[in-house]
């Protein structure tokens, strides 16, 4: 049974050791949630330094939990880097399990903590090691390129992996003609129409972009006139058709700050936008809320639990690390600088 939340008081000392991170927060954050929220980040941030751990947050996290208890924030293949270099023991990643994974393998002898073992993906459930080493006999020969947004397993099977932002780099530098490309079917479709290798995909989709559509962009056009909407690739064709830029969570972030729309949107899982806007106090962001169910999992009250008790831990076995390591190393000898998810 999971143990209840804990209950902690807003006390006067509390409040005025957090008083400045919520004046930078508080047009994303309700004041009303503030008093729940600020007693978990004072205890989170206290029981990690006792701990000797790190923080990674996601790019999807919700913004008391990205502004409130990060050490480093970002995209996926940048949390895991990030935990490759730090000499902290202990990670815990406020992502989902594939991302803890991925850490795990690039840092063996560290310890990963995942607060909620069930925060999956459904790209990452969509194959299996099994389905990978079918694709392979069914058209021998040919490369296999994994998203990142796969389990440890399936990256084993896989000759290199990538990210959405170098996916079109990893593909090419291949030198082949044929490629098998795994899991998303619509990041593999954006990816065809960018290179002459022919992409062999797989039915996998992200079930958060997957719900965009078309029309609902023209619908935010027509309600918001002069928005410029951003899209992630992740996203069915005739959204990105219908997006002023496309590109991953990384690019959008730094788009952003380089364009300085007056109105946006960021056709992605929505906790992000909120996450952007406290950096862009003057941009009005209109956030399609399409949220993602595992990321929802992570809360402060599982992260506090998780530095307590040390638990739940990842781990993979020795040999599937170290061919998935391979993998995720032959995507960073491509370009370390562009490997963004």
């Amino acid at each position: 049974m999971t143990p209840p939340n804990p209950v902690l008081d807003f006390t006067p000392e509390i409040e005025r050791e957090t008083r400045d991170l919520y004046q930078r927060v508080r047009h994303v954050i309700p004041d009303v949630e503030w008093p729940v929220h600020a007693p978990l980040i004072s205890a989170i941030n206290r029981r990690k330094r006792e701990r000797k751990a790190i923080i990674l947050v996601h790019n999807y996290m919700t913004p008391e939990i990205f502004h409130g208890v990060a050490d480093y924030s970002g995209d996926s293949l940048g949390l895991a880097q990030f935990g490759e270099r730090t000499t902290a023991e202990t990670i815990v990643m406020c992502g989902v399990h594939f991302m803890a994974e991925t850490a795990k393998i690039l840092s063996p002898d560290k310890t990963v903590l995942l607060p909620d073992l069930k925060a999956g993906c459904s790209l990452a459930s969509s194959i299996t090691a099994a389905d990978v080493r079918a694709l392979r006999q069914r058209h021998p020969g040919v490369p296999v390129v994994t998203y990142v947004n796969t389990s440890a397993d399936v990256k084993a099977e896989s000759d290199i992996c990538c990210t959405s932002a170098n996916a079109v780099q990893v593909v090419e530098s291949l030198g082949a003609d044929e490629v098998i490309f795994i899991p998303d079917q619509f990041l593999g479709k954006y990816v065809a129409g960018k290179t002459s290798v022919r992409l062999i995909l797989w039915a996998g989709a992200c079930e958060v972009h997957e719900r965009f559509s078309g029309q609902e962009l023209r619908d935010f056009r027509g309600m918001h006139p002069g928005i410029h909407v951003m899209a992630h690739p992740e996203c069915p064709p005739d959204v990105l058709a219908e997006a002023d830029f496309v590109g991953s969570t990384s690019a959008m972030i730094g788009h952003v700050g380089k364009l300085r729309p007056q109105k946006v949107a960021m056709i992605t899982e929505c906790s992000m936008a909120g996450n952007v806007a406290v950096e862009f106090p003057e941009i009005e962001f209109i956030q399609p809320c399409n949220l993602c169910p595992h990321m929802q999992r992570i809360t402060l009250p599982k992260i506090l639990r998780c530095l307590e008790t040390l638990s739940p831990a990842i781990d993979v076995p020795p040999d599937v690390a170290q061919r998935a390591r391979q993998a995720l190393e032959r995507m960073l000898a491509v370009g370390r600088g562009a490997a963004r998810d």
